[in-house]
């Protein structure tokens, strides 16, 4: 009687000791799905895996999130807030300054790619409006006209996603994927017939993947600057 006793209380402070779980959230719910995706993958993202990954039956979650789009959604959301976006100051300076931290978030976060490329998901609710508000607003700002702005919004966000869903995948930052030096595979191209690539091959080996992202940024820039003032002479 006396050990069952001891047994009881040995049990009882030991459930004392361990930390209280945190209660269930769409917020809990997202974090772990922004950390599953990190680690694994956004196909490793699935109720089952979550409900393993906060320690609960993958059923439960349904009363903190509608589903799996849901949760897809607040990942798009979380990684937004992550970023700094300037609402005053010169518009094409906060325009470049928000580039430079959207490719940073999808680096952190390259796994969300597909998500950000996805319209139907990436203009649904807060956080996500404000950003799209403050890039559009910038961009009136500068002087683009209404469909411009719109145009120019677009190949912002296209440029900085098809630029860091190419770096992720090494397409032009992995020199080794020439398997030689690339002297070497130059020498042994037909010079006569691919004169310009033989020439650059040895540059083209050479990438420095945040000088190649801000050239052609400062670029797209330039011409929508130049558009602008071209509306501007015209009114």
């Amino acid at each position: 009687m006396a050990g069952t006793k001891d047994a009881r209380a040995g049990s009882e402070l030991a459930a004392a000791a361990r930390p209280a779980r945190a209660p269930l959230s769409r917020a809990r719910i997202v974090e772990a799905a922004l950390r599953i995706m990190d680690r694994e993958g956004l196909e490793a993202v699935s109720m089952r895996r979550l409900g393993r990954e906060l320690g609960v039956e993958a059923m439960s979650l349904y009363n903190h999130v509608e589903d799996k789009d849901d949760i897809l959604v607040g990942i798009l959301e979380a990684i937004v807030s992550e970023l700094e976006i300037p609402t005053e100051g010169e518009p094409f300076a906060r325009l470049r300054a928000a580039a430079l931290d959207f490719r940073a978030a999808l680096l952190r976060h390259p796994g969300a790619i597909p998500l950000f490329a996805e319209q139907r998901r990436t203009i649904v609710r807060e956080p996500i409006l404000r950003a799209v508000e403050a890039a559009l607003a910038a961009l009136r700002q500068a002087g683009l006209s209404p469909e411009d702005a719109v145009h120019g919004y677009r190949a912002l966000v296209g440029y900085v996603l098809g630029y860091v869903a190419q770096e992720v995948a090494g397409i032009f930052t992995q020199p080794e994927a020439f398997g030689l030096p690339p002297e070497q595979v130059a020498a042994a191209l037909p010079a006569a017939e691919l004169p310009t690539l033989v020439e650059l091959l040895p540059e083209m080996a050479r990438c420095d993947p945040d000088e190649d992202f801000e050239f052609g940024l400062d670029l797209l820039l330039g011409g929508l600057r130049e558009r602008a003032g071209r509306g501007r002479r015209r009114r």
